[in-house]
Formats: structure tokens, sequence, C-alpha cells
């Protein structure tokens, strides 16, 4: 039975697998900042309120989830209740050899295994943040869930390695189909563009644990 607690429940989950809060969220999806609040879940007089089916249907399109994962967030109104281990190492290491495949899987000996709730990638795999150049958006130790196989666009923070095997953490900015543009989180450090050709794989950050 699709219950009123099960449902924001489920909005509230989708929120913390993309690294948002229930704002962030419908900011992102185009709505009014507040219409995710608490304190709209429930009118004065004690009546329930129930999101719209626009609403959840732009905070999916929003975030690039599908409606399958949105559905599995329902279950008993827990969302995000089980987890499987997924792969770990630290983005300074990412970028040495035997760790991705070419397509940007990870791959190999030498990843640790971290607990996580299920996602729909197989995949998916972590990373630990380190240094300040992702401020004040990660901070060194942070780790953010990373997903090949899910859809990237433009705005979606990413993880990139290039060719010579460097490995940035940035925002897309503009793709087109000669050149790649990633913005930098902390605006002491350059936003950077390359060709085509220069980037191996962009892979998208779809959760972060802050």
């Amino acid at each position: 039975m699709l219950t009123h607690r099960a449902i924001w429940a489920a909005i509230d989950g989708l929120a913390e697998r993309y690294g948002l809060t229930a704002s962030g969220l419908a900011r992102k999806a185009g709505l009014d900042p507040t219409t995710f609040n608490r304190s709209k879940r429930v009118s004065r007089d004690g009546k329930q309120r129930w999101p719209s089916t626009e609403s959840i249907s732009k905070v999916i399109e929003a975030t690039g989830a599908s409606v399958p994962e949105f559905m599995s967030l329902l279950g008993d109104g827990t969302p995000m209740a089980s987890a499987h281990r997924i792969p770990l190492i630290g983005l300074a290491q990412a970028g040495n050899a035997g760790y991705f495949d070419d397509a940007g899987f990870p791959t190999g000996e030498g990843w640790e295994k971290v607990p996580f709730p299920q996602i729909d990638d197989p995949q998916a795999y972590a990373l630990e943040i380190s240094g300040d150049s992702m401020l004040p958006v990660y901070r060194d130790g942070d780790i953010v869930i990373v997903s090949p196989a899910a859809n990237v666009r433009r705005g979606d923070r990413v993880i990139a390695k290039t060719v010579q095997g460097e490995v940035l953490c940035k925002i897309l900015a503009r793709r087109t189909l000669t050149r790649i543009e990633l913005s930098s989180f902390n605006p002491a450090y350059p936003d950077r563009s390359f060709d085509v050709p220069d980037i191996a794989w962009i892979a998208r950050i779809v959760w972060a644990a802050q």
C-alpha cells in the first residue's frame, strides 16, 4: 500500500542518494525550495499533504533517476534500507594504472570494500576526496559514490579521467562534439577545458557521504 509516510520517505531517500537536502532537491527540480519541507507535509488542521505527481516527475528528471529507482525507495517508508559492499579507493590513487578499465569501470585489485545502500548500478564505486580543491562542496575525507552507467548531463558533478591519467572531480559545464569544459568547485582552482579525445571517460557522482 502506498502510504503518505512512504512517499515522503522516498523523496527524502532520493535526495540523500544524490547528495542533496530536501530543499536542494526541490531547487534542482525547479520547484520552490520549501516544496518538500517537513512543515508542509501536514496542514495546520492535521490533514496530510501529498506531493503532486508533477513534482515527483520533476525530481526524477532533475536527478537523472529512473522511475523504478524511485519506486524502490518506497518500501516500508525507510529509504535505502538494504545495503551491499562497493569498492573504494582514494581519489589521489585513482589515476594510477590498474584501477579502471578503458570504459571507466572499476577493475583489478587494491580496492577496499565499504557497505553502501543498494543502487541500480552494480559497477558503482566510491572515491575518498583528498585535498581542498573541491571545497566548499566536498571536504577532505568525504566519500563520493560514482556510477559509470549513469547518464551524464550538463551541470552534473562528475569524475573525469584524462588519457594522461589525471583524475578530476569537477562539474560538467559544457560538452560539444569537440570540447569538454569542466568547472571547479573551489574558485581558487582553475576551470579546465579539453579536446574530447583527451578525456578517457566521465562518470557521474550520484551520492556523497559527508
